[in-house]
């Protein structure tokens, strides 16, 4: 089994650095365990909360090694056949009634019972070949030819049955189709497995894999994200921004606005043309970063003080600079 490699970056700071030509802009924290995973060949296991950037690295990720992303949704209920393969059944009916119209003809020349028999397995076996065989995620996966970069996308809403079904597969990389015989990945996959603490994962998953929690950005990495995403925005009105999302984090919040919220509200403000931020523009705005009402009502009652608390954040980021 061969391995993917990235003979361009030899150290994480140059992936680091790989990942910001794809507009993913990390800590070195999240470019070292990158850069390990990939390179001591273990699934990365990525923690934090939703919408921090877990499945955005993965693109990056893929973008940046010139490989596909194949993109496996977790959710309860999920089980082998819909991860792995089925059959079209709805083609298999079909040859079934070829077959059936056509039985007169594969039974000419048969003058017993046994030579009748032998004529019909050998078109059953069709049933189960390839032109009716459908993968899925984690069969693409392991069939494609360069590698891939495989997300398991939310792997805490899965069930603790299939985590343990997953573990199996990831450490021989390949399968057994019954019909077909074993499959094996050609080029080991890169895996990320994502989770946003719906449930607790097994030890056996967190042994196996290499641990990465992303939290909420820094005040200044965050600016960098929104300047980068968000070009639009000017600078300075960047730096209000980011620094009323994190006066948002900081109040006692149902959802608190992550990294995908807050460039939301940047696009926001440059559709409406925002020269400054106002409280009657946060008040028109609010619910672009928050998803729930009473986080809107909480949010509304501390303006004053959050507001305030952006303006000084703002000055000291001005005389620093």
């Amino acid at each position: 089994m061969k391995t993917l490699h990235a003979p361009h970056y030899t150290c994480p700071e140059d992936f680091l650095a790989g990942l910001e030509t794809q507009q993913y802009i990390a800590s070195k924290r999240i470019g070292t365990a990158v850069y390990l995973g990939l390179h001591l060949e273990k699934p990365l296991l990525v923690e934090g909360p939703a919408g921090v950037g877990k499945t955005e690295l993965a693109k990056a990720m893929a973008s940046l090694l010139d490989v596909p992303l194949v993109r496996m949704q977790c959710y309860e209920g999920l089980d082998e056949s819909k991860a792995l393969y089925e059959w079209k059944y709805g083609k298999q009916l079909l040859y079934t009634q070829i077959l059936r119209d056509k039985l007169g003809e594969l039974m000419q020349g048969a003058a017993t019972l046994e030579k009748a028999l032998e004529k019909l397995h050998a078109h059953d076996d069709l049933f189960y070949s390839e032109s009716f065989l459908e993968p899925r995620p984690l069969l693409r996966a392991l069939r494609e030819p360069a590698g891939c970069v495989l997300l398991v996308d939310e792997i805490d809403k899965a069930d603790p049955e299939f985590e343990a079904f997953l573990l199996e597969l990831l450490s021989d990389y390949q399968i057994s189709v019954p019909e077909l015989g074993t499959v094996s990945a050609k080029v080991r996959p890169i895996v990320l497995l994502t989770s946003n603490g719906a449930r607790e994962l097994s030890d056996a998953l967190r042994r196996r894999c290499l641990h990465l929690h992303i939290p909420y950005p820094e005040a200044a990495l965050e600016r960098q994200i929104v300047q980068t995403r968000v070009p639009e925005l000017a600078p300075y009105l960047a730096t209000r921004l980011v620094a009323f999302v994190h006066g948002l984090r900081a109040l006692d919040l149902k959802k608190h606005p992550a990294v995908s919220e807050t460039l939301d509200w940047a696009r926001t403000l440059v559709l409406l043309n925002a020269d400054e931020l106002g409280e009657d523009l946060v008040r028109d705005t609010l619910t672009t970063l928050l998803k729930h009402e009473e986080d809107v009502a909480t949010a509304l009652a501390a303006l004053p003080q959050v507001m305030q608390a952006t303006r000084n954040a703002a000055q000291v980021h001005a005389a620093r600079a």
